[in-house]
């Protein structure tokens, strides 16, 4: 990846995230983190990856349903995109579950879960 779509790749996650918060209103969506966006080197797409911020489990229910939610939300923020950014082009998005947080969150609680039986 070179420089240049590296820093395109982190003003597109910046602005989603910030569109996603304050502008976006679709129910299916909710509390999402927007973690990496991958842009290709044409510019032409973009691929976002994204995790929930939830309290509990994120089941495959509910990936689809925020899945279904960023998917029909891609086109405003696409054109949302076009007028805040300098590019000739907005990228086409694409968004992509991550499970990174959920797994960080998942072993952190497994790891006091063990050092709270070796006190005990």
């Amino acid at each position: 990846m070179s420089r240049r779509t590296e820093k395109v790749g982190e003003e597109l996650r910046s602005e989603i995230a910030r569109l996603l918060r304050e502008e976006t209103g679709d129910p299916r969506i909710g509390l999402v983190s927007v973690t990496r966006v991958d842009v290709a080197p044409d510019l032409s797409h973009a691929l976002v990856f994204w995790s929930a911020l939830s309290t509990g489990e994120v089941g495959e229910e509910e990936v689809a349903r925020i899945g279904d939610g960023l998917e029909s939300a891609s086109a405003f923020l696409r054109g949302r995109l076009a007028r805040l950014l300098p590019l000739k082009r907005a990228p086409e998005l694409r968004f992509r579950y991550d499970p990174s947080l959920a797994l960080g969150d998942r072993t952190l609680r497994l790891l006091r879960e063990i050092s709270d039986g070796e006190k005990a």
